[in-house]
């Protein structure tokens, strides 16, 4: 397989393409938009692409929601206060067990905020961000390499689950350049009885949301209880670097494990035994596994370009058996390796 050379939004599109995504709607917002403007060149050269720029977000996530009902594979990307407008059709979609694919490129919030790279959306993203109980599959990826990689899963767990995936990423990943190289799709596997049926099609059905019944939405919602549950089991994924006689771990996810590795490469050649344990899958998060390191780690020090969203669930995560210190640059401050190195090198001095 050859490499190429392209930007992060970019990678995105073009593994969406191949993975069989056949129907796009976005709107223009930064940091995302070279996105939106790949889609809207490419996918008129693939059978069956359709692209549209929506008039608002809002319409948008609705489009993706009727296409998928008709058996398109779909997607939408926004940044940051774009993915708030679609929250009410995600938690739909979810409700509805329509698959497709939202990617949100993160920029320093909250509100309008600024263009630069963030991690302020964690809560949205694992948390559902909409009304309702349910869930949404969150992936951080930390490379171009993921990015290509785990929007191609995407596709496949949205079809699987039949729920809304989410690809998140922030600023800087969608406008770094790495070469990639793009791996064969796996075949769709999608039942045709999850699909609408059009006239002379055979039996109609449709799909809601809307259950008036006390006890039929009670059901309902521990039927997408238990979908969410054997993802938690099955679907879980990490990355652990430099843990094995790590003394103090730092946990971060997407850019900010980025950094994180380069400071720990750092603090190693100066002899501190420092480790990185990086989230993949932010829902589900990966707590078992931590909660497994944490059996040989007492120290750990969360590290987030936000004000610690994801501490939260580092801290459900290890339940009071490690000491947890947290470091945080919101508002689109990335700090360099160097810099990151000096803050966990004084937290490094003062561990037991």
């Amino acid at each position: 397989m050859n490499k190429v050379l392209m930007s992060g939004n970019n990678i995105i599109a073009e593994a969406a393409i191949r993975a069989g995504c056949r129907f796009y709607a976005g709107y223009p917002i930064t940091p995302q938009n070279e996105l939106t403007e790949y889609m809207a060149e490419h996918m008129r050269n693939v059978e069956g692409g359709v692209f549209v720029q929506s008039e608002s977000e809002i319409a948008a996530i609705h489009m993706i929601i009727g296409a998928s009902a008709t058996g398109a594979r779909v997607m939408t990307s926004s940044s940051s206060p774009g993915i708030s407008l679609k929250q009410e059709g995600i938690s739909s979609m979810a409700a509805c067990e329509l698959p497709g694919v939202i990617v949100n490129i993160m920029r320093g919030g909250p509100g309008l905020g600024n263009i630069r790279p963030a991690q302020g959306d964690y809560f949205q993203a694992t948390r559902g961000g909409g009304h309702g109980d349910y869930r949404t599959i969150v992936y951080g990826p930390a490379t171009c390499q993921e990015l290509a990689d785990l929007t191609m899963n995407a596709f496949d767990l949205a079809d699987l689950y039949r729920t809304p995936v989410m690809i998140l990423a922030d600023g800087m990943m969608g406008q770094m350049m790495e070469p990639v190289v793009f791996k064969k799709p796996k075949p769709r596997q999608y039942s045709e009885k999850f699909m609408l049926r059009g006239a002379g099609q055979g039996k109609s059905k449709f799909f809601r949301g809307l259950i008036l019944d006390a006890i039929d939405m009670e059901e309902h919602n521990w039927k997408l209880e238990r979908k969410y549950q054997v993802i938690i089991k099955k679907e879980t994924l990490h990355e652990e670097y430099k843990t094995e006689d790590a003394e103090l771990v730092i946990v971060a996810y997407g850019t900010a494990a980025r950094i994180a590795k380069g400071a720990i490469k750092r603090l190693r050649e100066n002899g501190m035994k420092v480790g990185l344990f990086r989230p993949i899958t932010l829902w589900p998060f990966p707590e078992l596994k931590l909660r497994a390191l944490s059996k040989k780690v007492k120290n750990y020090l969360v590290f987030e370009l936000s004000t610690g969203q994801m501490l939260d669930d580092v801290r459900l995560a290890l339940q009071g058996y490690a000491a947890i210190d947290f470091h945080g640059r919101p508002g689109g401050v990335v700090p360099t390796p160097a810099e990151l190195a000096n803050v966990i090198a004084r937290h490094y001095e003062t561990i037991d």
